[in-house]
C-alpha cells in the first residue's frame, strides 16, 4: 500500500486519508474518491490530498477484518461477527458462556504484521448476550493479501464460547442466632441469572453437619451452592464436613482470589457443589463468579487451576467497605 499526498487531479480510485471539509458537506476519511468528489475538491481551491492507494495484492481494511475475524472463531457456535466498519470487526456472544481463547494463537496472529491487529477479553471471561469477544482492527486502509492469510491461519479457531450446561440450582442458606439469614440471596441470584440458570429452591437450615448434609443430599437443583452464616475457616469445618457426610466431596477449599478466598468447591456424585463465602452476599466482581461461570459452563475446576489463579485474583475493593483488607479501618424461587 502506497501512502501520502499526491495531486488531487490524480486521486480518484484513491482513498482518501484525513476527513476533508468542503463548502458543500464533508469528505470522511477513508472514503474512496470519485470523479465527482475530485471536481469538488478542485472546486474548493485544493491541489493536493492526502491519500492511500492499494496494491496489486493488497486487501482493504474492512476485506482483511472481516477475514481474520472469520478465522478467529472458525464457525463456534454461540458467536457471531459484526458488520465491519472502519477495518474493525467486533466478535460478539449469542448468549451467556465463558470466552475460551488460545492465547498463543492470538499472539502469533499479532505477530505477522502491525497492522493486523487482535485483541480479546481475558481467557475464561465470564460473557453475556452481545458482549464483546474480540475486536479485529486493520490500522491501515489496506494490507498485504498474504500477510492476512498467515493471520488467519494463525488466529485460526483460537476463540470459541463454552455454554451453560444446567438449568437449575438449589441454594441452601444456614442460619446461626443473630445471623445474616437470607441476605445476599438477590446477588446469588442475579450470579445465576447471568448464566440462564434458575434458582429454584433455596433451602434454610441450622448450622449444622447433620441438617446441612440432609439438605445437601436433598436438593433438587442441578447445582448446589451453599451459603453459610458464620464462615467457613478450615475443610474441617461445618459445611464442608456436611458434603462429605452426604456422600460428596471436595475438590478444593480456598483459593488465592480475594475476595473469594473461604470457598470450597466440591461435587456429589456429579452434581457440583459451591460452597460461598458470606462476601459472595455482595454483587460486586468476586472469586465465586469465576468459579461459578466456568463450573455452570461444565468445564473442569481443578485445585491445581484454582492455585494459579492468584495473579489476577486481587479483585476491585468494595467501594462500600473501604480498604476492607487492611486492619483499623427477591426471586421468585422456593424459600425452605
Amino acid at each position: 500500500m502506497r501512502f501520502g499526498t499526491i495531486p488531487v487531479a490524480g486521486a480518484a480510485g484513491a482513498i482518501l486519508a484525513h476527513s476533508v471539509r468542503l463548502p458543500d458537506g464533508r469528505l470522511r476519511k477513508g472514503h474512496v474518491l470519485s470523479d465527482q468528489d475530485i471536481a469538488a475538491l478542485a472546486t474548493a481551491g485544493m491541489g493536493e490530498v492526502c491519500v492511500a492507494r492499494l496494491d496489486p495484492g493488497d486487501m482493504d481494511e474492512n476485506a482483511a477484518a472481516v477475514a481474520v475475524a472469520t478465522a478467529l472463531h472458525a464457525g463456534a457456535e454461540g458467536l457471531r461477527p459484526g458488520a465491519p466498519f472502519t477495518g474493525r470487526v467486533n466478535l460478539l456472544a449469542e448468549g451467556p458462556g465463558v470466552a475460551l481463547i488460545e492465547a498463543a494463537r492470538i499472539d502469533a496472529a499479532n505477530a505477522v504484521d502491525p497492522m493486523i491487529t487482535v485483541a480479546t477479553v481475558p481467557p475464561f471471561h465470564q460473557m453475556h448476550a452481545r458482549g464483546m469477544v474480540a475486536t479485529v482492527k486493520i490500522i491501515a486502509y489496506g494490507v498485504a493479501s498474504d500477510a492476512v492469510a498467515r493471520a488467519a491461519q494463525a488466529a485460526h479457531g483460537a476463540i470459541r464460547l463454552a455454554r451453560p450446561v444446567y438449568e437449575t440450582a438449589s441454594l441452601i442458606v444456614t442460619d446461626i442466632p443473630g445471623g445474616p439469614g437470607l441476605k445476599g440471596v438477590d446477588a446469588i441470584e442475579a450470579r445465576l441469572s447471568g448464566l440462564n440458570i434458575q434458582l429454584a429452591q433455596t433451602l434454610r437450615v441450622d448450622h449444622d453437619e447433620t441438617a446441612l448434609a440432609a439438605a445437601i443430599a436433598s436438593a433438587t437443583g442441578e447445582m448446589v451452592l451453599i451459603l453459610t452464616g458464620s464462615a467457613t475457616s478450615d475443610p474441617a469445618d461445618t459445611a464442608p464436613a456436611a458434603l462429605i457426610r452426604a456422600g460428596g466431596r471436595i475438590e478444593r477449599f480456598g483459593m488465592p482470589v480475594d475476595p473469594g478466598n473461604l470457598l470450597f468447591v466440591g461435587e456429589l456424585g456429579r452434581k457440583p457443589v459451591i460452597g460461598l463465602p458470606g462476601s459472595a452476599r455482595s454483587p460486586v466482581l468476586h472469586g465465586a463468579d469465576w468459579v461459578l461461570s466456568r463450573v455452570a459452563c461444565g468445564l473442569a475446576v481443578r485445585s491445581s487451576d484454582i492455585a494459579g489463579w492468584g495473579v489476577g485474583g486481587l479483585l476491585k475493593e468494595i467501594p462500600t467497605r473501604p480498604q476492607p483488607r487492611q486492619r483499623g479501618g427477591g426471586g421468585r424461587h422456593e424459600v425452605v
